[in-house]
C-alpha cells in the first residue's frame, strides 16, 4: 500500500499518525506534527550502513543492514511498530526518500501479517509538498498584520480570533529579548511544517483574511523567510492600542510572574537568586541598545525589585523596570518600524474594539 502525492494534503491536514523510521538524528532535524520516531536503524547503524553504501554500493549496504539486525534487535523493532499500528491503524510510515528503509519496514511487517502504507517519496516528498504550499499561501497574500506596541495584548487578540495563527506560540518564544520560554524551541523545519499545516487548515475552513502578528526577522532562533516578512510588512494593518499602565501590568504578568512561578516550582530553594540572574541576563542581551548607563541602572535595580517582591509582595520595582524598558527601548523601536513599512492602516482600537471590527468584517464577507 502506498500514499501518493495527491493524498498528501489529506494525510497532513487530517493529522493522521506517521511512523518515521529514519534515524533519531534525522528526526531531530525535522519531522511532522503527527510523526513519531520508531527507527529501523539507530544513528550509529545508519552511519555504518551509509559508509558501506558509499564504499561498496547498495547490495553491500543491504547485507550489512541484515547483519546488524540481530534477532533481538529485529524483534524489538517489530514490537514497537506493531504497537504503533495497533494504536494508529489509520496512519502510514515513511523514511527519508520512501526507499530502502521504508520498504524494508513494510516487508518485515507484512511477514508478520501487518499491512501498513508507506508514503511515496518519504519525508523529502512531504517536506517539498509543504514548502510549495507555504509559498503558494504567501503568494496568495490573504492576511492582515496585527501590530501594536509591546505589551498591548496582540497575542490575546490572536488567541481570541479564530482566523489567526500564533507565530510566536508555534515558535515557543515571545519574540523579544525577554521572550525566551522554559521549553526548547522547535527546529526551523518543524516550525515551518506546523505553520503551513495550520495555515492550510484555516484557509480550507474560511475565506476570511488570516490574522498574523507583526514579527521581525527572528522569533528567538526561528527565522521568517524574506517572502513572509515582505507579506507582513505590506498587508493591511490592524493596530491594537493600550495605555502604558495596561501594558506594564500585562508584561508583569506575562514575563515576571511566569519567571517567578517557574523557579518557585523547579528550584524553590534558590528561586529568588535564579529570578534575579535570569532577568539580569535578559537585560544584558540588549545592553548595546539600552546604552551602558541605562543598562547598568536597570541591572542595579533588579536585586532591589526581587527583594521587595520576596519580602513584601511588592511588584513596584519590576513595574519601574518594565516602564523604563517600554519608554526608552521598545516604544522608540516600534515607532521606527512604523516609519519603515507604511502599511495601509485598516483599523486601530483597543483589544475589544479590534475583535468587534474583525467580527464585523467577517460578517460582511459572508453576508
Amino acid at each position: 500500500m502506498i500514499i501518493h502525492p495527491r493524498d498528501f494534503a489529506d494525510l497532513l491536514l487530517q493529522g493522521r499518525p506517521l511512523m518515521d523510521v529514519r534515524a533519531p538524528v534525522e528526526f531531530t532535524r525535522g519531522a511532522f506534527p503527527a510523526a513519531q520516531n520508531l527507527p529501523l536503524l539507530d544513528d550509529e547503524q545508519r552511519h555504518q550502513v551509509g559508509l558501506r553504501y558509499a564504499e561498496a554500493g547498495e547490495e553491500a549496504a543491504i547485507a550489512l543492514g541484515i547483519e546488524l539486525a540481530t534477532p533481538d534487535i529485529k524483534q524489538a523493532r517489530l514490537d514497537a511498530w506493531a504497537g504503533f499500528i495497533e494504536q494508529h491503524p489509520e496512519g502510514a510510515l515513511y523514511c527519508f526518500r520512501g526507499g530502502l528503509r521504508s520498504r524494508t519496514t513494510q516487508e518485515w511487517l507484512q511477514a508478520e501479517g501487518l499491512d501498513y502504507p508507506l508514503v511515496k517519496g518519504g519525508y523529502k516528498a512531504l517536506r517539498r509538498f509543504l514548502l510549495d504550499q507555504l509559498q503558494a499561501l504567501i503568494a496568495q497574500g490573504n492576511i492582515r498584520t496585527l501590530a501594536g506596541p509591546t505589551g498591548s495584548g496582540k497575542t490575546e487578540v490572536i488567541h481570541a480570533w479564530p482566523h489567526s495563527i500564533d507565530l510566536e506560540g508555534l515558535a515557543r518564544h515571545k519574540g523579544s529579548a525577554f521572550g525566551r520560554e522554559f521549553v526548547p524551541q522547535p527546529s526551523q523545519i518543524d516550525w515551518e511544517h506546523a505553520l503551513t499545516i495550520d495555515w492550510l487548515r484555516r484557509r480550507n475552513n474560511s475565506s476570511a483574511p488570516l490574522l498574523l502578528e507583526d514579527e521581525s526577522r527572528l522569533i528567538g532562533r526561528i527565522f521568517l523567510s524574506p517572502e513572509l516578512q515582505t507579506l507582513l510588512q505590506t498587508a493591511p494593518e490592524v493596530r491594537v492600542q493600550a495605555s502604558l499602565q495596561e501594558r506594564v501590568q500585562r508584561l508583569r504578568e506575562d514575563y515576571v510572574m511566569t519567571i517567578v512561578r517557574h523557579y518557585q516550582d523547579t528550584e524553590p530553594e534558590h528561586c529568588w537568586e535564579q529570578v534575579a540572574t535570569y532577568i539580569g541576563d535578559n537585560l544584558t542581551r540588549i545592553r548595546k541598545r539600552l546604552g551602558g548607563a541605562r543598562h547598568q541602572a536597570l541591572l542595579a535595580s533588579v536585586p532591589q525589585a526581587v527583594a521587595a517582591l520576596r519580602d513584601h509582595d511588592d511588584w513596584s520595582g519590576f513595574d519601574d523596570i518594565i516602564r523604563s524598558l517600554l519608554q526608552d527601548y521598545y516604544d522608540p523601536m516600534y515607532q521606527y518600524q512604523l516609519t519603515r513599512y507604511q502599511r495601509p492602516l485598516a483599523f486601530t482600537g483597543t483589544h475589544d474594539e479590534v475583535l468587534a471590527w474583525l467580527a464585523e468584517q467577517d460578517g460582511a464577507l459572508h453576508a
